[in-house]
């Protein structure tokens, strides 16, 4: 785990020392390149100058000062005079009828990015308005390019390494709820064993059917465990009726000052569920209710069917919870409880929404007035 955990702080400090070197190597190489481009635009400009003075028998240096002036096929430049009038212009394409207007945009652009060289023909001052060159301009933006490259590979480092501790935890779950089934198995086995002796001595067949549905309840108890990490068989069950038998089996088990109540739209209200793994969220919810409530409240149920899914809200008269827990209530290990281990929400959000394709959460919650759970069902 410890090994894991280093092992992300250094792809992270990698993934940012190549954006920071490369970052400084480009901007460093920008910078040369923009001061050549300059260099070679002064140059040109003076070629330029030369072009309108020189000798025309003078072949030599023409030829020289033309292919100066023919070199430059990469930085689009524009000539003009002091009035801003367009004397002539090189290296830009798809020029409108409009000139004028489009010139006039594009020398606005030119001299935001360099400043303009000054030419003097004839006692007349011209000016040469430059842009950057298309390969400046690939150099300024591959830092932004690898930035992106860089995130996208941290994003990927990031879920690999969130799927790999949830994966950790998925098996952390399976393990310790396969050896549990496991364990409850001999003693719910000797049990039964008892069961049958003591119907054999004449105990009273109140008393025996209570055992009964203890060890039928450890029985489901047991199979619960055994489902977690399998895909459990997922089919319509009127949902009513589900919540109504988990319920009649915990007001026998809870405080008679806790008071259950159910309302529904219907009598039936068929939802895909697995009724074993289902009853153990609706356990989980009202066992904390009934801690949360210290014992003395009321807990109320309303199911209704809607657009398509099924709605189920817990809500109950307990201690409440502030909002900014309502997503915490469900982490493993958070309790409010000094002897709670933290686990019941969490298994209880599992099984809704890894095996019920469902959605649960803490629809509403007011510090000493309650708490509203809700559980989104598919119809």
């Amino acid at each position: 785990m410890f090994k894991r955990g280093f092992n992300k702080y250094i792809y992270f400090a990698v993934s940012l020392l190549i954006v920071a070197v490369s970052l400084f190597v480009t901007n460093n190489l920008s910078r040369k390149l923009a001061h050549e481009e300059r260099r070679k635009m002064e140059i040109w400009a003076e070629a330029m100058k030369r072009f309108n003075t020189i000798d025309p028998d003078d072949n030599l240096n023409f030829e020289l000062i033309w292919q100066i002036i023919e070199s430059n096929k990469i930085i689009p430049a524009i000539i003009a005079d002091g009035n801003g009038n367009i004397i002539n212009y090189v290296n830009i394409d798809n020029v409108p009828e409009d000139k004028t207007e489009f010139f006039r945009k594009k020398i606005a652009g030119f001299r935001t990015k360099n400043r303009p060289i000054e030419l003097m023909l004839d006692d007349e001052r011209q000016y040469i308005y430059y842009d950057n060159s298309i390969l400046l301009k690939y150099l300024e933006e591959f830092p932004y390019v690898q930035f992106a490259l860089v995130a996208a590979f941290l994003l990927i480092c990031f879920w690999a390494f969130t799927s790999d501790k949830k994966s950790e935890q998925n098996l952390v779950w399976v393990g310790l709820s396969k050896e549990t089934a496991h364990q409850l198995g001999t003693p719910i086995s000797s049990l039964l064993a008892w069961e049958e002796i003591l119907k054999t001595q004449g105990i009273n067949e109140n008393i025996l059917s209570e055992i009964n549905k203890d060890i039928s309840r450890l029985r489901t108890i047991s199979e619960r465990f055994s489902k977690i990490g399998s895909a459990p068989i997922i089919k319509e069950e009127n949902i009513v009726e589900v919540v109504e038998n988990s319920i009649a089996y915990l007001r026998k088990r809870t405080s008679n000052k806790v008071n259950y109540t159910v309302a529904h739209t219907s009598e039936v209200i068929a939802a895909a569920i697995n009724i074993p793994l289902f009853e153990w969220v609706i356990e989980n919810l009202c066992k904390n209710a009934v801690d949360a409530m210290g014992g003395i409240g009321e807990i109320s149920f309303n199911i209704q069917s809607q657009g398509g899914n099924v709605l189920i809200d817990i809500k109950d008269t307990g201690k409440g919870i502030a909002k900014k827990h309502f997503k915490d209530v469900f982490k493993p290990g958070f309790t409010t409880k000094q002897r709670g281990w933290g686990l019941g929400l969490s298994l209880s959000k599992r099984i809704i929404d890894d095996y019920h394709k469902g959605k649960i959460f803490v629809r509403s919650s007011e510090v000493g007035r309650g708490t509203t759970f809700r559980i989104i069902l598919n119809g």
